[in-house]
């Protein structure tokens, strides 16, 4: 046996035991990721010309034959099936029984009982075999713990504090959102979970006047669209659809189910990212999880993935967590009253969004603040444990983290936009009426707004931060409140990041992405 593999350590989720071997019968698909060709380099390949087309992110950045080759060979000597093997993704799908591929990658597969439910699971790190050493960088799927939670928010009861419920064609226009058809774009939603029903879909949208999106499911991993009841992960994929097809009308929406796993989620974001058939130009990703509950493995090949997106001309929007500075309810069992960041939304090349809450009469914004109906409901926000400073940072006054260690790190979020629920959005799940708020509802917002500057461009814009944080105006600065740990300050903040979309910010970020081409 060889090396063992940096990053891949994992530890049972808190409070879970170990309760017995695995079944070393049981067919498994794993997916081997290999590295690429070269490292992407984004200072060195400029995100803000031409995007790459997927052939040349393939000759450039993917995985080589021989390497692709190799891991086939290794599965094969042993007897393993091949499911699937993309140069462009970087990975193999290999399959078994769980028994035989543990011992190959030199694991402990073992079954685990928790608060968080039974998974098949692993501890330690993954044993790379000598004749794969240096071609592997991830192995995952042989972990099938939920990896990843909804960022949504219901609203409990109606208060004295409750503003009122919007629909998202209202958030848009408070937010003057371009007034064009987004008839040409396509957006990806990551789904880990329930589904949509296409009678709900399309009398939401007759309610609310606006034509209904033309909607595409692709599986990944065996995900697929599987509705059920309001109170499940329906209300997530409700959402998603309902507030990017209201935000951006016109645009294709095409949502990608896979498991709650880490593989499952990698897989339906590179599956979302070089989809040569539907060409999404923005990713909308409404799950995530503290770091801390991540493998550095799988944070790296995710971050790989939406470096690669930029390359492409695909935005990437990731919601910044509902549990405020802690990102974790008080009542987990690995509650540590420290501060931490949501991933995706920390990778330094997503779009990381937060949570406000919205005041508006008569068609205009009285008052927005932060988010926070306490430690369990409110907008995430801080600073990485895990990602430096990027550059497009360096003059936004991030915060020492509010942790002991006083790190400087990647600052989340970028940008915000309503998620509270007492001003939430009307939505329909389930043949229910209902009003949703959370973070995951400000993804597929701002998704549907780059969908609408990508259509009055005529192209993708792609990685926007750097461009963002060079704006001087178009943002509605939100300076009042706190997540936690982090309160809300004029400029960017840990809260609210650089604030929620105002009036002129689309012209605003074309113009920005006409002085960075000539430059």
């Amino acid at each position: 046996m060889g090396r063992q593999l940096q990053g891949s350590e994992r530890r049972p989720v808190a409070g879970a035991r170990a309760v017995g071997p695995a079944d070393p019968t049981e067919l498994i698909e794993i997916t081997v990721r290999v590295r690429g060709a070269r490292a992407v380099d984004l200072v060195t390949h400029r995100t803000f010309g031409r995007p790459m087309t997927h052939d040349e992110i393939e000759e450039h950045f993917g995985a080589s034959a021989e390497d692709l080759a190799k891991v086939e060979e290794f599965a094969h000597a042993r007897g393993f099936g091949i499911a699937t093997s993309s140069a462009a993704e970087r990975r193999v799908v290999v399959s078994g029984p769980a028994g035989a591929l543990a011992e190959a990658f030199g694991i402990k597969l073992e079954r685990f009982r928790g608060p968080r439910g039974d998974y098949r699971g692993r501890t330690g790190a993954v044993q790379i075999p000598e004749e794969l050493e240096g071609v592997v960088t991830g192995v995952f799927g042989f972990d099938d713990r939920p990896q990843a939670s909804p960022h949504l928010r219901r609203v409990k009861t109606l208060t004295p504090r409750t503003v009122g419920r919007l629909s998202p064609v209202e958030v848009a226009r408070l937010y003057h959102f371009p007034d064009v058809d987004a008839h040409g774009q396509t957006i990806a939603l990551i789904e880990l979970g329930g589904g949509y029903r296409s009678n709900d879909i399309a009398g939401y949208f007759r309610r609310l006047g606006v034509r209904p999106p033309k909607i595409v499911t692709v599986s990944v991993d065996g995900g697929k669209n599987h509705p059920s009841s309001p109170n499940s992960a329906d209300a997530e994929v409700a959402l998603d659809i309902e507030v990017a097809g209201a935000a951006a009308p016109g645009a294709k929406i095409v949502v990608y189910f896979a498991p709650n796993t880490d593989r499952g989620f990698l897989d339906a974001l590179t599956t979302a990212i070089h989809d040569r058939t539907h060409k999404p130009s923005v990713v909308s990703i409404s799950w995530g999880s503290p770091e801390c509950r991540w493998t550095q493995q799988a944070m790296d090949a995710f971050d790989e993935a939406c470096q690669t997106a930029a390359l492409l001309g695909v935005t990437v929007c990731a919601a910044a967590g509902d549990a405020g500075s802690a990102d974790m309810q008080s009542t987990d069992p690995d509650f540590d009253d420290r501060a931490h960041v949501d991933f995706p939304a920390s990778s330094p090349h997503v779009l990381a969004c937060g949570g406000t809450r919205l005041d508006a009469t008569d068609g205009s914004i009285k008052a927005e603040s932060v988010w926070n109906d306490g430690p369990d409901s409110a907008t995430g926000g801080g600073v990485s444990d895990v990602f430096p400073l990027p550059l497009w940072q360096a003059d936004a006054k991030v915060p020492c983290s509010a942790n002991p260690d006083r790190r400087v790190g990647r600052g989340v979020p970028d940008v915000a936009g309503n998620a509270d629920p007492e001003s939430g959005y009307e939505v329909r799940v389930d043949g229910v009426d209902t009003s949703i708020g959370g973070t995951s509802a400000v993804a597929p917002l701002w998704a549907g707004f780059i969908a609408l500057v990508n259509q009055k461009l005529g192209r993708p814009i792609g990685f926007v931060n750097p461009l963002l944080y060079k704006l001087k105006s178009g943002f509605r600065d939100v300076s009042t409140g706190d997540n936690g740990h982090y309160s809300a300050c004029h400029g960017w903040d840990p809260c609210t990041g650089l604030g929620s979309p105002d009036l002129g910010l689309a012209g605003l970020l074309i113009g920005a992405l006409t002085v960075a081409q000539a430059a």
